[in-house]
């Protein structure tokens, strides 16, 4: 058995105005989609938050207000990637930060909340890689050699990216180590 054979997953990765679902917004959204047989589609959008990006956010993943300024608000990315990662498992690295700010959007803009399972690769590399000196997703990224590109860091569609790497990674252990696993 292979990794993705456990899917179908859609890893996703959201970038925001703070860190805060209820008073905070989503700046941008990104998934990878990996089919049961390793096929892959991407999702990438920038979103109108409606309100000012304070600049210790744009410090850390760069948009900026003038680039999202003509990006659609929330409620039509927000339908669209549903529509993108319906059937799968969501899979996020610390899941709930990014699940927290999809589910508060989606009520907000009045959509349905995601019902579908959730995956979070920071319990998963806890388990098959106990004892690092951190596991954020950026420390990872050097620390297991999560080679996927030059992407930037903090920015979705990079962090998905290497969340997917890092999955791959994580699934493939557990499976080679015989340990049951259910996604």
């Amino acid at each position: 058995m292979t990794w993705c054979e456990l899917g179908p997953f859609t890893v996703f990765d959201v970038e925001t105005t703070g860190m805060s679902p209820v008073y905070d917004r989503i700046v941008e959204i990104a998934a990878l989609r990996i089919d049961k047989d390793g096929r892959k589609s991407r999702f990438s959008a920038l979103v109108n938050p409606g309100r000012r990006i304070p600049a210790a956010a744009v410090r850390v993943h760069h948009i900026t207000e003038q680039m999202v300024a003509d990006a659609p608000f929330f409620d039509r990315v927000g339908a669209d990637f549903l529509s993108f990662a319906a059937g799968t498992t969501l899979v996020a690295h610390n899941a709930k930060f990014d699940l927290g700010f999809l589910q508060e959007s989606c009520v907000r803009s009045g959509l349905d909340i995601w019902e579908g399972k959730v995956l979070d690769t920071l319990r998963l590399v806890r388990s098959t890689h106990p004892g690092l000196p951190s596991y954020k997703l950026q420390d990872l990224r050097i620390t297991l050699d999560l080679k996927c590109g030059n992407g930037v860091a903090h920015r979705a569609g990079s962090d998905v990216e290497w969340t997917a790497v890092l999955l791959e990674k994580t699934l493939t252990a557990l499976i080679a180590a015989n340990t049951k696993v259910t996604c």
